[in-house]
């Protein structure tokens, strides 16, 4: 700073700061203060959702904690549960026209070859951690042992009350999963799916001293009937439930898209159609984001007011609610960004920063499904990750990639045998891995959806269901971050597609590319409006020297 010069007065004039330049307080700090207040609006504008989504979920908590003391009867709490009520129906209401136009869309942009390869790679990826997380759950469920200790359990102690799923054979569970596949009505599959229930058929029953040869009843009649010398036999019938069929709409969305790639230039304005049906869907979806944060506050704060005994809960149930954490944890903490950096080597808590709306809509709304159309959003405007991929790969993954539920259920498993002092060996551990990896993929991205896939790997490795109540008293629990964790694995599966994308497209030209197909104009008014030709700029002004000459395969866009 240089020195105050004297005046032709006397006095000292002061030098005139210049701000930066000075390194003085001056100007800068003026200056200073107004950027950090510009940088900070900025902040707030760009992670409003994500700070009242948070915000949403502490304050339900705490509502819930002071409601709790209050005498409320069930009539209340269904009142208080109402904006949650709404903002799962807003969820639901736009995972069908999501599902088809996104999948629809996504399966159009890619040629045939490209659409092979990420199908191909999404798979693998689904599998493998898939398995990972079924094989650290056992391994977490030996070590821990949340079933020694509990055997005194009662699930009406625990607050449980209602019926039990139907027992499921195995194969039946399979073949539901390959029915459901290939609805006969794609109408009825958008509001429910094939489900195989059971019938008896009872042969020499004495009824009131009367003997009937034959009579065919449900099989839920007889399981705690006394039938004397009667013999039965069991036989599957199919039934509809409630509930859409997501794996059939998935499956025929996809094919639908190729078909209509194929078309050329026939299915030009169908592709339109759903590419513009989408967009305005996303739309719909960022109004509908603005809900969320007071939506999830009642859905918290309710669902904490609902539950009884809690404390009774975590004390019996807390090394199985602590093992399946642990689980989802070490999975979706550790292994699955592991996976995402050893592929992408980039920091895979950057990439999740930016998804923590959909993951705590994940947490407050316990399904996969609801948590979509936020995933979409964040992940493409937040993470850059192309439509093209985002909307191809996560209504797959919510579908069919469940690594949340694969480890609660391996858990569940091993403490119902803990429970019943079950030694299991090696052949119902492998049983254990592989059928809960295939369940898995059935398994409904629903409330609890999980759970019911539980009865099938009990079945598998020869154990009583009647245990399932307890999985079923804390799954509002468990079932938060299993939810969370297979939201996580689906957008870490997107993150590593479109890593790949580019680098496939450098190597071999531009094998993911937008809705383009082939076409060979017949006329003259087909050249001029069809967007898939590709035209020059026609120039009034002679072309000068400096232009570079465009070949007939080059456009100027």
């Amino acid at each position: 700073m240089e020195k105050p010069t004297e005046s032709r007065n006397g006095f000292l004039e002061p030098t005139v700061l210049t701000g930066f330049e000075s390194g003085e307080e001056g100007v800068k700090q003026p200056r200073l203060k107004l950027f950090q207040l510009r940088s900070f609006g900025r902040f707030l504008r760009k992670n409003c959702i994500v700070i009242l989504t948070v915000t949403g979920v502490l304050v339900g908590v705490a509502m819930g904690a002071l409601l709790r003391q209050m005498p409320l009867t069930r009539a209340q709490i269904t009142y208080l549960a109402f904006p949650g009520e709404m903002l799962l129906r807003m969820l639901k209401m736009i995972i069908l026209p999501l599902v088809i136009c996104s999948l629809v869309s996504g399966a159009a942009s890619l040629d045939t070859r490209s659409l092979g390869k990420l199908g191909g790679i999404a798979v693998a990826y689904f599998l493998v951690t898939t398995l990972i997380a079924s094989a650290l759950a056992v391994a977490l469920a030996f070590i821990i042992k949340p079933g020694v200790g509990a055997g005194e359990l009662n699930s009406k102690d625990l607050g449980l009350d209602g019926a039990m799923p139907t027992n499921k054979e195995t194969v039946d569970s399979f073949l539901d999963l390959a029915r459901n596949l290939m609805p006969s009505n794609l109408i009825v599959a958008a509001f429910r799916s094939y489900a195989t229930d059971y019938k008896v058929i009872v042969r020499n029953a004495t009824i009131d001293n009367v003997t009937i040869d034959k009579y065919i009843v449900d099989y839920k009649e007889i399981i705690n009937a006394t039938l004397g010398n009667a013999t039965i036999e069991k036989f599957p019938v199919g039934t509809e439930i409630e509930g859409m069929n997501i794996l059939g709409l998935v499956l025929f969305a996809l094919v639908l898209g190729v078909a209509l790639k194929k078309l050329g230039p026939e299915g030009e304005e169908l592709i339109r159609f759903f590419n513009s049906f989408n967009e305005a869907t996303m739309v719909l979806v960022s109004w509908i984001m603005w809900y969320v944060p007071l939506g999830i506050t009642f859905l918290v704060g309710s669902k904490i007011v609902e539950m009884d005994n809690i404390m009774l809960l975590v004390s019996s149930l807390g090394k199985y609610i602590f093992a399946s954490i642990l689980g989802h944890i070490i999975h979706g903490g550790i292994i699955l960004p592991l996976i995402y950096f050893a592929v992408t080597r980039k920091n895979p808590f950057t990439f999740l920063l930016g998804l923590i709306t959909p993951f705590t809509t994940a947490f407050a709304t316990c399904s996969s499904s609801a948590t979509l159309p936020s995933m979409i959003k964040c992940i493409e405007d937040n993470n850059k990750v192309d439509k093209r991929i985002s909307r191809f790969i996560l209504p797959i993954g919510a579908t069919v990639n469940m690594d949340g539920a694969a480890i609660f259920q391996c858990i569940a498993a091993v403490f119902i045998a803990q429970l019943n002092n079950v030694d299991l060996n090696i052949g119902q551990i492998f049983t254990i891995l592989v059928t809960a990896t295939a369940s898995s993929v059935g398994a409904a991205g629903i409330p609890a959806g999980g759970v019911l896939t539980i009865a099938i790997i009990l079945e598998a490795i020869g154990l009583p269901t009647n245990d399932i109540s307890l999985i079923l008293a804390v799954d509002w629990i468990v079932d938060r971050t299993t939810t969370v964790v297979n939201v996580e694995g689906d957008a870490f599966g997107a993150g590593i597609l479109d890593y790949l994308n580019p680098k496939e497209t450098k190597e071999k030209d531009t094998e993911l590319s937008d809705v383009h197909v082939e076409a060979i104009p017949n006329t003259k008014a087909d050249e001029e409006t069809s967007p898939l030709v590709t035209h020059k700029v026609q120039d009034c002004t002679p072309p000068s020297s400096s232009s570079q000459d465009l070949t007939p395969n080059q456009s100027v866009l």
